[in-house]
């Protein structure tokens, strides 16, 4: 009798392991196509997504050759690329009204920062944010896209970590010279934790808004660290700088204090 009990405890065993892959599988698919259909309605940008991979066995999500468009008129390819992001999840909570995502790493991002005076990209897509999430975040009439995040459930991220991103700054007031710079480490903490947790429009206007802030600030320092000399943009850009490197300055001054406020 104990044989036979234990015979069909393996089974068991076996039987809800596989489910939980298989279902791991599935809700990873659904996961991709829920960020492909409701983040461009949040960033009103496109949203590119190679694979999604969730095991509900360990917690663990993996996210796969993620990248962010740029709006319309932008020259470069995309404002942000990613090509891993490691994501720890609770499992109870994946299909209840709070998810709960324990930790989540953004390893060496590739930011884009274009534009000058009259805007840049990360900006405008802030802004597009910023109008979604005042009104509750998107209204979904995609089967999947509602699935992977309806608008009554909420989500709590309890550490937030972005680590070794670059970023490469076009300003049109160099000329269209490039520079590249690294970021410090972005990292936020107790996301949605108290009460019943933040929608998705929420969550990205906060991730979005800490990158944006960041790179702007960056983007401040090395134009003011040009002035002292034309370092790495060359003799030339060192020229351009000369003529408009105050109301360049004082224009992304005003961007960091309007992200900041």
């Amino acid at each position: 009798m104990e044989k036979l009990f234990l015979k069909v405890l393996i089974i068991l065993v076996v039987l809800i392991v596989g489910v939980m892959i298989v279902v791991g599988l599935f809700l990873g698919t659904i996961v991709k196509k829920g960020m492909e259909a409701v983040g461009p309605k949040i960033t009103q940008v496109s949203i590119r997504v190679d694979a999604v991979s969730l095991s509900l066995l360990n917690g663990s999500a993996t996210i796969n050759g993620l990248v962010v468009g740029n709006p319309e008129g932008y020259k470069t390819p995309q404002a942000i690329s990613v090509g891993s992001v490691a994501v720890g999840v609770n499992p109870l909570t994946v299909l209840s009204d709070k998810i709960v995502v324990r930790s989540v790493r953004v390893e060496a991002p590739e930011i884009t920062f274009e534009g000058g005076l009259g805007g840049n990209n990360l900006s405008k897509i802030m802004d597009n944010v910023n109008a979604i999430a005042k009104n509750g975040g998107p209204a979904s009439t995609n089967t999947t896209a509602k699935a992977a995040s309806q608008p009554g459930r909420k989500i709590e991220v309890d550490d937030f970590l972005i680590t070794g991103a670059t970023v490469h700054v076009s300003l049109t007031g160099l000329g269209g010279k490039e520079m590249i710079l690294p970021l410090p480490d972005i990292h936020l903490t107790d996301l949605g934790r108290s009460g019943a947790g933040i929608t998705a429009a929420d969550l990205t206007r906060r991730v979005l808004g800490a990158i944006t802030a960041t790179t702007i600030k960056a983007v401040a320092t090395a134009i003011t660290d040009l002035g002292k000399g034309p370092g790495n943009l060359g003799k030339e850009a060192g020229k351009v700088a000369g003529q408009d490197l105050d109301k360049i300055t004082k224009g992304i001054g005003g961007l960091f204090k309007k992200l900041t406020n």
